[in-house]
């Protein structure tokens, strides 16, 4: 199908959008009125994506023999920088989580010696989550393993479609984010 013409369901051709997807959302559109066509696609495209990347994540993950939570509570605490300490609600937030799924995260992760709770200096009735020195290694080793990984299978697209799709999903995150805190 060339770029512009009709699908079977009257959508045009978007050569960013499997025919798969036009078949969804052409499928949805006598559900959904016109003030809502852009949106559809973007939720339809954003929960696929979100899926397709878990799966990504999970195969890529399985040399270091982590799930995506634990990936991505040791990241949290590497970026946290020195002394790599985060509270658990903070890395519940990070892993966007609920609190009884961050525990049990977070408890893999110590059985493992890849991080340990420590009394928060400010507040002597909280602990915190910190990395231990075999789990910064894991972390810095298994997050360039991901880049390089990522880099590599999203090579067709180039420096400013990155830029632009980080900056896009960037800020549909902090919408998000915003909205979930305020309900």
């Amino acid at each position: 199908m060339a770029v512009g013409e009709k699908s079977r369901n009257g959508d045009r051709y978007d050569p960013a959008v499997t025919e798969r997807d036009q078949d969804l959302l052409g499928g949805l559109a006598p559900f959904v009125g016109d003030q809502h066509r852009s949106t559809i696609g973007v939720l339809v495209s954003v929960m696929r994506t979100g899926r397709q990347l878990e799966s990504w994540l999970s195969v890529t993950l399985t040399a270091d023999a982590l799930d995506t939570s634990e990936f991505t509570a040791l990241v949290t605490l590497l970026i946290a920088g020195e002394p790599y300490r985060r509270s658990a609600g903070e890395l519940s937030s990070s892993l966007v989580q609920t609190t009884g799924g961050t525990t049990k995260t977070i408890r893999r992760l110590e059985e493992r010696g890849l991080v340990m709770r420590v009394d928060d200096p400010d507040d002597g009735r909280r602990t915190l989550i910190e990395l231990t020195d075999p789990g910064r290694a894991l972390a810095e080793s298994t997050l360039e393993l991901v880049l390089d990984a990522f880099d590599l299978d999203i090579g067709d697209l180039g420096e400013a479609e990155r830029h632009d799709l980080g900056a896009g999903l960037v800020r549909l995150s902090l919408e998000l984010d915003d909205r979930l805190r305020n309900r």
